[in-house]
């Protein structure tokens, strides 16, 4: 995930979920039409969108019947126009908009970027010259840029989806004749989920590839995020209509909003003075690296902003003794996490798992001895108690300053640590 995106997830303990189902693949207006259906603001999308110097144009979402099930869709008018826009205009349309606020400006502008550097690499040229046909067109801004202020302003956590269907066939675009998926999108779906289908139209376009895609690397674990729907509590089902009619199913592209289900958490996790939260876990055996190199990759991982990184010897099949690299991060780093591992190791496969931790409220706290200053973690405990425990970095620093044993420091320092007043804990 492109490191920006971390600023479009929410900041507080969110736990809203969107599981897009794409039974009949995906489009920018097809995922608009869902998430109002949803509950998503059109007045606040329409008045976004005018924001970015087009003050003509007009969105509108009628409800319509695919294959006897209602739907929103969408329409956009605008004054007709015949522009090809490079990346950078449109990054400077988002930029100047006064009714976006920059999480929805930071998501557009990866989707956008997503999609020039399939095209870049399509027509063999840079980004910087690269030009939008189709995608840069109004009606396509408006959606990608509607689709991210509707996401953000749900207050999403975690967006989760079904493989991504693309249709069979060919079409006509621009550049003439191609098959289906077309070359921008079967570019961007690389690495990600596809499903098969025998339906002979374009199902998935590049538009509703990269928003699909980016959406699942900036809330949840990429390719990891792809397949049936998470546990959780559904509350409310958006239905968002395509234009096409397909024989035998509706051409509809569902997506489900809910929070996440925290049955499984044990009751203690949630008890007062205790906090929890969502991590990644991820996981990679190696038994054929030095340990040279698990070292070397244990620190890049920790330099990329792992929480911790782990060892644990293990035997493989045909006898061979292996190592376990284990590795917790936040869910949104797990894809960075990802490639460290297959880049910098031996490893040509990780496990992701989603876990719950439950962990004490800590933070610092330095205790001042005859011996110098002693950083560490003072944790607070469910029964209101406090605990401390001395950085080991600081206690080895003052071991060789002082030439005292760490076993004599770490008495020192927990002694004072002991004799000091409640106020002096609270205040500092």
């Amino acid at each position: 995930m492109n490191e920006s995106l971390a600023d479009v997830k929410p900041s507080d303990s969110s736990t809203a979920v969107l599981h897009f189902e794409c039974l009949s693949g995906i489009s920018g207006d097809m995922t608009l039409g869902a998430l109002i259906d949803i509950g998503a603001s059109l007045d606040a999308i329409q008045s976004g969108v005018r924001s970015m110097g087009l003050p003509d144009l007009s969105m509108t979402a009628a409800e319509v019947k695919k294959a006897g099930f209602r739907a929103q869709q969408i329409t956009i008018a605008h004054p007709p126009e015949s522009a090809h826009r490079h990346l950078h205009h449109i990054e400077a349309m988002i930029d100047g908009a006064t009714e976006i606020d920059d999480a929805a400006k930071t998501l557009a502008k990866a989707i956008f970027h997503r999609i020039a550097v399939a095209e870049a690499k399509v027509h063999g040229t840079t980004l910087k010259k690269v030009h939008f046909h189709e995608v840069g067109a109004i009606d396509s801004i408006a959606d990608i840029v509607g689709v991210a202020i509707a996401v953000t302003s749900l207050q999403i956590s975690a967006v989760t989806s079904s493989p991504i269907p693309t249709g069979h066939g060919e079409i006509t675009i621009d550049h003439g004749r191609v098959p289906l998926p077309a070359p921008a999108t079967a570019e961007i779906l690389c690495g990600f989920p596809v499903a098969p289908t025998n339906i002979p139209y374009e199902l998935t376009t590049p538009t509703g590839a990269a928003i699909i895609t980016t959406l699942t690397e900036c809330f949840g674990d990429g390719i990891g995020s792809f397949g049936p729907p998470p546990s959780m509590i559904p509350h409310r089902i958006g239905y968002g209509a395509g234009t096409r009619d397909l024989e035998g199913q509706a051409n509809v592209l569902r997506i489900t909003l809910g929070h996440r289900h925290e049955q499984s958490i044990a009751p203690e996790i949630t008890m007062a003075g205790i906090d929890s939260d969502r991590v990644a876990l991820i996981e990679t055996n190696l038994d054929d690296a030095d340990p040279q190199m698990i070292a070397g990759a244990t620190q890049r991982l920790l330099n990329a902003g792992a929480l911790d990184v782990w060892q644990t010897p293990c035997v493989m099949k045909k006898g061979r003794l292996a190592t376990v690299v284990s590795v917790l991060a936040s869910t949104e780093l797990a894809p960075t996490i990802q490639t460290i591992l297959l880049t910098h190791t031996t490893s040509i496969g990780v496990r992701r798992h989603f876990v719950e931790r439950a962990k004490l409220p800590r933070r610092d706290h330095h205790v001042d001895t005859d011996l110098g200053r002693v950083p560490g973690k003072l944790v607070t405990l469910p029964d209101g108690g406090m605990r401390w425990k001395p950085d080991d970095d600081a206690i080895r620093n003052l071991t060789e300053k002082t030439g005292q044993s760490s076993h004599t420091l770490h008495s020192v320092a927990q002694t004072q640590f002991q004799s000091s007043s409640q106020s002096d804990l609270e205040t500092q």
